[in-house]
This record gives C-alpha cells, sequence and structure tokens, in this order.
C-alpha cells in the first residue's frame, strides 16, 4: 500500500497537541524521534523525557488530501514547525536499508547502486547512491519512473532543473546520463545536504550542480533557461508550483512530473492544459509519471 507522511520539527511542550493533531486529520500512526543527534539517557521514575528538538512524523494513505490536512491545523500550531509532506519510501526506516538496498537497473544504460557496494556492471552509467535521510533510492515507483524516463531521453548538454530534489538522485542521473547543468532545488536542509555529498560521490562538481533552497534560486541565471524541468514531489504541490516551474522553462524544453497517483493525473494534466499539454509517460504499481513539452 501507498503512503504519505507528514513530518513536523518541533519542540517538546508542543508534542502532545501536534499528536492529537495529526491523529484527528487521519493519520494511521504517529512516530516521533529525535532531530538533533540527542541522547536520551534512562529516565528517572515517572519521566517521559523527549529530546530538545523532535520530529513528529503522521502516516496517511496516500489519496489523503494533505492540502486539506493542512488547513485543518490551526496557524499557531503549524508556526515554526517547519512542516514536510513527502511519499514515504519503500525503505527500512534510517540506516536499516543498508542491509536489504542492491544495485538496480533503469532502462538500458543507468544502474544506481549503494555506495557501499561495487558496481555490477562497470561499463554502464553508475551512480552511487546514499541518501541518507532524504527521498529517493529508486526503489518507490515514482522515483523508478522518473529514472527510466531520463535513461530513454538525448540529455547531451542540456540544462535540467530538479524541484525537490531529495537525494538528489535525479539530478545527479541527468548529469550522469550526460545532462551539462543541473539545478537542484529542496526545502529541506537535510536533502540539500544529502544532494551535495551525493554529488561528490560521484565527482560531480559545483561547476555542473548547484544546490539550493527554493528562496535561494539566483533566477536571473535560471529563468527561462531549462531545457528539462523535473519535479517528483505530490499532486497539490506540483499544482501549487506550476508558475514556479514553467518559470525556469524556455520554449521547447520538456517537463517531467511524477509524485501523483494515476487517480490524481486527470486533474494535473487540466490544470496544466492552457500552457503545456502533459501525456502519460508510464505508469507502475498505481504512480503515474506526466511529460509534456513547452510551448508558449
Amino acid at each position: 500500500m501507498a503512503w504519505l507522511q507528514l513530518r513536523l520539527d518541533t519542540s517538546p511542550g508542543q508534542v502532545e497537541r501536534l499528536e492529537e493533531l495529526l491523529l484527528a486529520t487521519g493519520a494511521v500512526a504517529v512516530t516521533l524521534e529525535d532531530n538533533a543527534d540527542q541522547p536520551v539517557l534512562e529516565p528517572g521514575v515517572g519521566e517521559t523525557p523527549l529530546w530538545g528538538q523532535t520530529r513528529l512524523t503522521g502516516l496517511y494513505r496516500a489519496d489523503t488530501d494533505m492540502a486539506a490536512v493542512l488547513r485543518a491545523f490551526p496557524e499557531d500550531d503549524l508556526a515554526g514547525t517547519r512542516h514536510r509532506v513527502e511519499i514515504l519510501e519503500d525503505r527500512d526506516w534510517e540506516r536499516e536499508w543498508m542491509q536489504h538496498y542492491q544495485p538496480m537497473r533503469f532502462g538500458r544504460r543507468l544502474w544506481i547502486c549503494p555506495s557501499w557496494l561495487a558496481p555490477p556492471d562497470p561499463g554502464a552509467v553508475n551512480l552511487l547512491l546514499d541518501p541518507g535521510l532524504a527521498f529517493g533510492t529508486g526503489t518507490h515507483p515514482t522515483t523508478a519512473l522518473c529514472l527510466a524516463a531520463l535513461d530513454a531521453m538525448d540529455l547531451s548538454g542540456l540544462t535540467a532543473v530538479d524541484y525537490g530534489c531529495g537525494s538528489g538522485i535525479l539530478a545527479a542521473a541527468a548529469l550522469k546520463l550526460g545532462a551539462q547543468r543541473v539545478l537542484a532545488v529542496d526545502n529541506d536542509p537535510q536533502a540539500l545536504v544529502a544532494t551535495r555529498e551525493n554529488a561528490a560521490r560521484n565527482s560531480i562538481g559545483q561547476a555542473s550542480l548547484q544546490v539550493a533552497a527554493p528562496e535561494g534560486v539566483d533566477w536571473a541565471a535560471w529563468a527561462h533557461q531549462a531545457d528539462l524541468v523535473i519535479a517528483n514531489i505530490l499532486a497539490g504541490p506540483l499544482m501549487e508550483l506550476s508558475g514556479v516551474l514553467l518559470r525556469f522553462m524556455k520554449p521547447g524544453s520538456a517537463l517531467l512530473l511524477s509524485g501523483l497517483l494515476t487517480s490524481q493525473a486527470e486533474a494535473l494534466r487540466n490544470h496544466y492544459a492552457d500552457r503545456l499539454r502533459l501525456q502519460v509517460e508510464a505508469e507502475r504499481e498505481g504512480w503515474v509519471c506526466l511529460r509534456g513539452t513547452f510551448n508558449p
């Protein structure tokens, strides 16, 4: 079954209130974890210690209207939580996935290989990956769909944008497959760290890959410059960010969208219809990837 998760970074005093709100808005489970590498030692009798910086994660079904969930949260409760909605990837929690993750092939040329294992085909296009806590290992259908689509494209010398880059897997794959310059954007600081680390792991320099938060994008350099824009996020943000995504594109450029269920594809196609025609590139396990050409 596919799932979405809502992450909330907060202080101990807000945990109980936010946990109640997560459950009240349909979360089927809530987890708490340390958000500052702060160990909690053996508590005293009757104590329930929490970390000074705590992350709550609520688990929701994939067809949940997450915009409605967020609207149900009082503004004062969301303020300062640095909340984020994302797809829950099919991997074990945090580092346990290392025990099970094996090299995977996408399309004809591309292999995604755990950084601690030797690539099975040294002559292939091999991307060494350690996603850390950021989304994007290739195991989730949405990422797999995008990787296969990139492998099928001729990216030689192109300029691309990966919006919502997560681990940087799609940005790095585009460069490995021939793109000349890529901008990777994400609002999660952990994603930006993971993207930079995976770039270094693959000998990708800053001249080829620029990493930025949304507010840090240099629009003077990137507006209407991209030959390809990739966004593997969620259906709601793909609609909300349509103006931002299209601002990167120049006439004739391609838009690759994923992170949405097959049942959400028609609404997204209609949302973009007055600016470009989106068609189904591929489907997998109830998820879909859309592609269109920008002709303003």
